[in-house]
């Protein structure tokens, strides 16, 4: 999540770099997007190309003590692309002001699209002769910031999103279309499973559904390209160059056609697509119905026209199009507006043939705040064209409002943990409670890791915490003596570890024994949070004492301490947090088996759905979560803090009375 976290740091300065170029170019904001956009992509493939390219070496052949060159073939099984030295970015930031950057930058451009067949015509490069040669210097050193080299993931797309949105033109950005969040994308990957085949996306953008297909096959130990081909489809040029450079930073191809998908087919994929993934544009009123009333791709008719000879709204035009791509085995997944669920009229015809096909999988319901520029709620819809036949007057109802993490004031997302979980539920529906079991393990199994990692910490706490009380000249009772309940503490904890850890060892790894594990650990996960309670008020105490006390050279020991606490204070946290997955999964399904949850998920069978106007809104059917008091407030803390705080100010109040008296009485007062 720590790239989530940065990401507005890292975008904003981006783009403070980049604006300047509309006071020191001749460009309009229109046309820096690309050149802005080149360096970027330069910098995310040599950061992609850096990180695999060690790997690769060790792995070379070798005959007579000569090693093979790299080839671009070695970088793209590893999801990079090839650089030669000319187009690595270290070479262009180490250029001078002696020589000429705009050329270089075109030469690296150049290199890349000769060494890749896909990318020709595609990257920028006549756009930097109008820049100087200073602003591009500038620029190269931006955009060589550290944690934009470490940044991974569809890194690319996002920061295309993000500067799409700032800068002027708004002719590549309808108001319909967004980056889709990379946490929504996964979970579209993890429920559909694109390994194989043909994957469409008719509507790519900048080509993330694409990016995390080929994560996913790679997980599977698979190169994407030997077992995947990816196909495109967008409207806009500029978009399309993007897509094509996005999938070239990670060493992917794909077939990418400008085209209207309202209106026409590029890859005539009707009935061929194994796997279909989108985000298309919310809400389009303008579709002409003429054009497309006997189009192959609506096999439920039309949805609603309006008096001006347009479709109504365009969602059930893209909800048909999906489904209609697919092969008899094709499963879809995809973004759509909220009002498409439940929406009224030829749309309810079109959703009631759809439900009644026995295709559509699962829907999921989204909060809002997840979408970066937008923070309107969505729901993820999914076609399976090869249901379970006991599965086939049934449909999976998911409401993921509630589950969430806030990374800032303005955006949520799904942890990596509660997208697992979300996921595991689709396994569960499947039949697969082997991979719910597993999951589960790797929870209990991760609890005590993280529980035998935070020994040495705590170890390093109270060597340092010991050192600094060492420093104090006086030390009270009260102090000694919670140093010494927490070393009895941090002593009876460790053992706990270690028998707990021998005992995962010869546990049984079905549900009941899961189980047995999980009421095992609840104690230990208990104690790491009381242990964060005692050495957070332990660190208060001993820091007042040792600023109180007079002593020089107090600061830096302090502040080694504090560090040293944090340090601990989080290891100790991450051993609750797993276990409350391992709890959050039991909780709900202790069986292991699917089951309907209150406020989280139904599998609702096409009678109810009936009698509910069709209506695809799983809210409608899961009910309401149950109130559950907040995790983030600790009464017991709070009231320790506030303890501590009061203790402070009345030692610092009687301090303060006796210097009043004491200048009364000088006073003669």
């Amino acid at each position: 999540m720590a790239q989530l976290e940065n990401i507005e740091v890292i975008e904003k300065r981006l783009w403070g770099s980049a604006d300047n170029l509309r006071a020191n170019s001749n460009y309009a904001s229109n046309e820096y997007f690309m050149p802005v956009m080149g360096l970027i992509f330069l910098r995310h493939a040599y950061s992609r190309y850096l990180a695999v390219k060690p790997e690769i070496e060790a792995s070379l052949p070798s005959r007579g003590g000569v090693t093979r060159p790299l080839t671009k073939e070695d970088f793209s099984s590893k999801g990079a692309i090839f650089l030669q030295e000319k187009a690595q970015f270290d070479t262009l930031v180490n250029l001078t002001e002696a020589d000429d950057r705009a050329q270089a930058i075109i030469d690296a451009m150049e290199i890349i699209e000769a060494d890749y067949e896909t990318l020709r015509g595609v990257l920028p490069k006549s756009e930097y002769q109008e820049l100087d040669n200073d602003v591009l210097g500038n620029l190269l050193r931006t955009f060589n910031d550290p944690a934009l080299k470490k940044a991974t993931g569809d890194i690319f797309g996002r920061i295309y999103e993000y500067f799409l949105t700032q800068f002027a033109n708004q002719s590549a950005h309808d108001g319909g279309e967004f980056f889709t969040p990379v946490s929504l994308v996964q979970m579209i990957v993890n429920f559909i499973e694109p390994d194989h085949g043909s994957v469409i996306d008719p509507a790519c953008g900048s080509g993330g559904m694409f990016v995390q297909s080929a994560h996913f096959i790679e997980k599977m130990h698979k190169n994407p390209q030997d077992v995947a081909t990816f196909y495109g489809a967008e409207k806009n040029p500029t978009t399309i160059r993007l897509a094509k450079m996005n999938l070239a930073v990670h060493g992917l191809e794909g077939k990418i056609q400008k085209a209207i998908s309202y209106y026409e087919d590029p890859h005539d994929f009707l009935g061929k697509a194994d796997f279909v993934m989108a985000n298309p544009p919310f809400n389009v009123d303008d579709v002409d119905a003429e054009k497309i009333k006997s189009d192959p791709r609506l096999p439920f008719g039309l949805p609603g026209v309006n008096k001006k000879g347009s479709v109504s709204n365009g969602n059930y035009l893209w909800i048909s199009y999906f489904y209609s791509y697919l092969n008899d085995e094709g499963r879809a997944g995809f973004v759509m507006s909220s009002q498409a669920s439940s929406a009224g009229g030829q749309e309810a015809e079109v959703r009631r043939k759809l439900v009644e096909s026995g295709h559509v999988g699962a829907m999921v319901a989204i909060r809002s705040n997840f979408f970066y520029t937008r923070s309107v709620p969505c729901e993820l819809w999914f076609f399976n064209k090869k249901k379970a036949e006991h599965m086939q007057d049934k449909v999976l109802m998911l409401d993921a409002r509630n589950v969430y993490t806030k990374i800032t004031r303005k955006i949520y997302d799904f942890s990596p943990e509660q997208l697992a979980n979300l996921t595991s539920i689709v396994w569960l529906y499947r039949g697969q409670n082997e991979r719910f079991l597993e999951l589960v393990g790797s929870y209990l199994d991760r609890t005590l890791v993280e529980a035998k990692a935070s020994k040495e910490q705590m170890g390093s706490f109270v060597a340092g915490l010991d050192g600094l009380v060492g420093m104090i000249p006086e030390v009270d009772e009260e102090t000694k003596s919670a140093f010494e309940f927490l070393g009895q503490d941090i002593n009876a904890f460790e053992n706990s570890i270690d028998a707990e850890a021998k005992a995962w060892e010869a546990a049984a790894k079905d549900n009941a024994g899961l189980k047995a594990t999980a009421e095992k650990l609840e104690p230990l996960a208990e104690t790491s949070r009381d242990l964060i309670k005692q050495i957070d008020q332990l660190y208060k105490f001993v820091e007042k004492k040792a600023k109180e006390s007079g002593e020089k050279g107090m600061n830096r020991p302090i502040k080694e301490l504090d560090e040293k606490r944090k340090e601990t204070v989080e290891q100790l946290k991450l051993i609750r947090y797993f276990f409350k997955q391992v709890h959050w999964l039991q909780e709900h399904f202790p069986d292991a088996e699917l089951c309907d949850v209150e406020g989280l998920v139904k599998l609702v069978d096409i009678e109810e759905i009936k009698a509910n106007d069709w209506s695809l809104t799983p809210g409608r059917y899961v009910g309401v979560a149950p109130e559950i008091e907040a995790e983030g407030f600790d009464f017991e803390e709070t009231l320790r803090d506030i303890h501590i705080e009061l203790k402070g100010l009345n030692e610092e109040a009687s301090t303060l009375a006796a210097q009043i008296q004491k200048n009364f009485e000088e006073l003669g007062i």
